[in-house]
């Protein structure tokens, strides 16, 4: 086993793996700690636990300390750089008139360099607009394109559901959403109706896997076989996972009856498929 504590450098963002080296930490602390990328600054979300040595592959970063009233400081002026450096950035990116967004800007915590995320339709040439921050900063100058996913992550909103996107209020990662988990759910293959504010497939799709795929278990699908408590034989219709209830044809009868789950015995079941069709003019929706 080996003594492990989980920082974030983002609100809701990735927990990495960092040694204590003696220190307790209590969530929410502000640590100071060793990366890969130099001396960075941020807040404990995993408490001192131990885990398996087996889930690490390299060995793990020291924490340095527990964050002073120096290092707060630091981080607050850290934060009005950042904010500074997003309008100058915009102000050279209209200069350039390069076709690009600027999302947000970040400063390592021992300022050695200042991080440009931005999103762009295609790939931009942004080597003079690197030149020109540069020579604003005189520090390290680093642009990097990200997703729409990562966009709407770090600007926030509110979903259709009304509440604000999942990937900002709790997800630390992305987990890969795809167009068989609408289908699964019985959902329509409209884009509007299965994708985000930011145009990819909604987060919660996946969030709800799990439970479709239990109640599918024993939910008898679109096209199965059954027998129903008279024993008619007769073929699934239309089926709503959650409520249970199905909708049969049977072959006593040309009025479909609607039974639930429970009253039918199952012959056949059927396989809910993707065509090829739907999967060619939905596949963008999956891309990060």
């Amino acid at each position: 086993m080996k003594e492990i504590v989980g920082v974030r450098f983002k609100k809701v963002g990735k927990i990495y793996y960092f040694s204590p080296e003696g220190i307790k930490a209590n969530i929410g602390d502000m640590v100071v700690v060793e990366t890969a990328g130099g001396t960075e600054c941020g807040e404990v979300a995993i408490a001192n636990r131990e885990i398996p040595d087996n889930q690490f592959n390299s060995p793990l970063k020291p924490v340095l300390r527990l964050a002073n009233e120096h290092d707060l400081k630091i981080l607050k002026k850290n934060h009005q750089k950042e904010k500074d450096a997003f309008r100058i950035c915009e102000e050279k990116i209209a200069f350039r008139k390069l076709k690009m967004h600027l999302v947000d800007v970040e400063c390592t915590f021992d300022n050695s360099k200042l991080l440009f995320y931005f999103t762009a339709e295609s790939r931009v040439d942004f080597r003079e607009l690197v030149k020109d921050l540069a020579g604003v900063f005189r520090m390290r100058i680093e642009l990097r394109q990200i997703g729409v996913r990562d966009e709407a992550k770090i600007l926030g909103g509110l979903g259709i559901c009304g509440r604000e996107f999942c990937c900002k209020s709790y997800m630390g990662d992305f987990q890969p959403v795809s167009i068989k988990m609408a289908k699964e759910q019985g959902l329509s293959l409209n884009p509007t109706k299965i994708s985000g504010t930011c145009g990819r497939l909604m987060c919660c799709l996946k969030n709800e896997q799990n439970a479709y795929e239990e109640l599918l278990k024993i939910t008898p699908k679109v096209g199965a076989l059954v027998v129903t408590p008279d024993g008619a034989k007769g073929r699934v219709e239309d089926a709503n996972i959650i409520t249970g209830k199905l909708r049969i044809k049977t072959d006593k009868s040309e009025v479909p009856v609607v039974l639930d789950r429970s009253e039918v015995k199952l012959l056949k079941d059927a396989e809910i498929k993707l065509n090829r069709e739907e999967i060619k003019a939905l596949k963008n929706l999956e891309d990060k």
